[in-house]
């Protein structure tokens, strides 16, 4: 009988340390990494900025951003303009969309691993981890776990045969006198010295081409 009340009186103990963790709700919750949904929104998530962090101007911003870097991504398999291959638009040539992320020196810390599939370096998720710990602290959803849903739920939505959102940047026709193709083609870090340089075009700020601490580049209507 003894044993008994010990080993209850270790579980009580147990569940008294664990405290408002043990069954607390979660607010957000990602598909594993290895899951394709999982691996895009990751890649969407990574790319944007969340509260605190250098480019977060507010929650609507950075998912007008993450629905731009999804657009980007199908730009470059769905819709390569006239005069162009896939290859010198996103180095790779597929109809995945994993494929396009994965392609080499195109979205900074994902990559093929030895093994030939999806992988993220280890800052990736360990961003995502404190995203997650952020997003289901507290006691109700906020800003991080709002974010971090739009994220998963537009990736499966894709993934599932569409993008929930239009594309800001499909009728663009002309830049600073230059004939653009329209859409968006590349996005890097909002900075002046970053630019892709070769046939892409810088969107600027009148045209919507900064968001999340992201600058979008669309392509010259007839490559040089």
């Amino acid at each position: 009988m003894a044993v008994k009340e010990c080993r209850f009186l270790a579980l009580l103990l147990l569940l008294l340390l664990a405290g408002p963790a043990f069954g607390a709700p979660v607010f957000a919750q990602l598909d594993p990494a290895t899951a394709p949904a999982g691996y895009l929104a990751r890649l969407l998530i990574n790319e944007t900025p969340f509260p605190g962090e250098r480019g977060y101007v507010g929650e609507q911003d950075t998912k007008a951003a993450m629905l731009s870097v999804l657009w980007v991504l199908h730009a470059r398999i769905h819709h390569i303009p006239a005069g162009y291959k896939q290859k010198e638009i996103a180095a790779v040539r597929t109809q995945n969309t994993l494929d396009v992320i994965m392609a080499k020196n195109q979205c900074e810390g994902f990559y093929r691993d030895a093994q030939g599939n999806p992988a993220a370096a280890p800052r990736v998720e360990a961003r995502v981890d404190n995203l997650l710990r952020i997003a289901n602290s507290g006691g109700q959803p906020g800003r991080f776990a709002r974010l971090l849903n739009f994220a998963q739920g537009m990736a499966r939505s894709y993934l599932a045969g569409g993008i929930p959102g239009v594309d800001r940047f499909a009728e663009l026709a002309e830049i600073n006198r230059i004939p653009v193709t329209g859409r968006a083609y590349s996005w890097m870090t909002g900075q002046d010295f970053y630019n892709p340089g070769g046939n892409f075009v810088t969107i600027p700020d009148a045209q919507q081409g900064l968001l999340g601490g992201n600058r979008f580049f669309t392509l010259r209507k007839e490559p040089q």
